[in-house]
This record gives structure tokens, sequence and C-alpha cells, in this order.
């Protein structure tokens, strides 16, 4: 199918170049082949393997090399496949050149954060004016000063970052696993079931909200929606939360439980019921 939408990008293209003639043939030839370049990309680093996008971007890049466009493809197909630290490389040719832009930037700082280069990351951001506000700028300003147990503005950068998108359950939940991380439980209940009201399916803020019920030995699962092998899980996590704490017997009942909820075989519950009774 992905092929298909090339082909037809391509075709579609060729259609509007027949129709053109002398100059206006030449501009109409040339805005057609950007926009269509275009929607090949996007195609490339959406629906497209990752390991294929990073192959596309790289041959792109050997045809014309140092363009920014290809470069800027080549760095996020990169960053896409999980290869992080060579995704970077590629962000940081991408952020010195002349034509660079604050997005750029952003990424580069995205990519630097993946590599646990925090001290970088920083320096990237900082160079970034602050009359560029978007999202993923303020989700990493707010995963900086985390890094930097700097509470005060991580609350602060979560806070926008949320305001600045429709879709917040992801810096939710960071934001709810930041408030754990200080001890602060229920402001961290409060932001994972929030995250939860966005996005149902989101598992680790279920996760979390469990870890964050445990600290105060509340190990009965939330009211939230979950599917049988969820449940099965997150009783699992309550488990091992319990176990932690000392609770010993309502941790052995609730591997128990989750043996019995898994609609399969549940081998790490199974596991750690055998090394109790050892």
């Amino acid at each position: 199918m992905r092929h298909k939408i090339v082909i037809a990008l391509l075709a579609g293209g060729t259609m509007m170049l027949s129709a053109c003639a002398g100059r206006d043939g030449d501009v109409a030839r040339a805005l057609s082949g950007e926009k269509e370049q275009r929607e090949i990309d996007e195609i490339m680093l959406s629906v497209a393997p990752p390991q294929e996008a990073v192959a596309f971007f790289r041959k792109r890049l050997a045809e014309e090399p140092g363009e920014i466009t290809h470069q800027r493809g080549l760095a996020s197909a990169l960053v896409r496949s999980k290869k992080a630290s060579e995704g970077a490389r590629v962000w940081q040719e991408v952020a010195s050149n002349p034509n660079a832009t604050n997005e750029d930037l952003v990424n580069f700082a995205d990519a630097q954060i993946r590599t646990s280069d925090w001290a970088g990351a920083k320096a990237t951001l900082d160079a970034i004016p602050p009359t560029h506000e978007s999202f993923e700028r303020y989700r990493l300003e707010a995963m900086v000063a985390d890094s930097q147990r700097d509470w005060k503005r991580a609350d602060s950068f979560y806070e926008t970052a949320v305001g600045l998108t429709t879709t917040p359950a992801n810096v939710l939940n960071n934001w709810g696993y930041s408030k754990l991380s200080r001890g602060d439980t229920q402001a961290a209940e409060r932001l994972f079931a929030e995250a939860l009201t966005y996005d149902r399916t989101l598992f680790t803020a279920k996760n979390n909200l469990v870890l964050a019920r445990a600290t105060r030995r509340a190990y009965a699962l939330p009211g939230i929606p979950m599917s049988q092998e969820e449940r099965a899980q997150l009783l699992h996590t309550a488990a091992l939360a319990a176990i932690k704490q000392g609770d010993t017997d309502i941790g052995r009942n609730l591997l128990e439980d989750a043996i019995d909820t898994h609609p399969r075989h549940f081998e790490a519950a199974v596991r750690a019921l055998q090394a109790m009774s050892a």
C-alpha cells in the first residue's frame, strides 16, 4: 500500500507537468516537484519501516550531499529506528547549518535526551530564543529541569506544555512520575488519573497509578478501564510493591490473583510466587 501511494503521487505529478509549457510550465514543474518530494518524505517518516526510511534518506544525501532537508529526514529516521546516538550526530550537523531553524534545535535536544546527554540538551535548549514556544520545546525543558531536580522549573514547564497540546496524556504521565519520584504521591495519583482521561489505553499511566497508590498501601486496583491481561499485569505490579514494603501475605495473594487472571501463562508472576515459597 505504501508503494502504491508513492506511485500515485508520482503519477499525479507527471500529469500536472505534462499540461505545462514555457515559463509557467517550469514554475509549475518546480512547485509540483517540491510538493511531491515533501509528501514522499512525510510518507517515509510516518508509515515506512524505520530501516527503509533510513536507507531512503541516506540515498538522498548521497545524491545531494549537505542538503539540509535530507539531513533532517535522515536524523528523524535514525531516531525513529532507535539509533539515537547516530541520529543526534546528524541533528548536530543540521543544527550547525546556517539554515537551521529553532525546531531543528528542539529536535536536536530531543535526540540528546534520548542519549542521556542532559547537559548537551540543556545547552541546546538555552540557545533557542524564548519567543519560540512549542509543546515539544517545553516538554523537553521540563525533562531537563527534572534531571537537575529543579522541581519549580519542571512544574512550570510541564504546566505550559500541557496547555499547548490537545493530547497531553504522555506529558501528564511524565509529570506524574516526576511528582512520584519526589514523594508527592497525592499529586502523582492525580496526574496519572488525568492522563488516563485523555488516553484510556496508556498502560504506563495505569501502572504508575498503581505504584503511586501502593506507596500508601492501597493495593486494590483503581477503577480504571483495563483489559484482562492488563489487570493481571497491574496485580503483579501491586504485588511486587506490597512485598517490597514488607506486606508479604498481601503480595502473595496478589500474585496468585495475577496468575489466575492472566489469559495465558504469566511467567513473571509464577517465578515471583515460587521465589516467595523457596
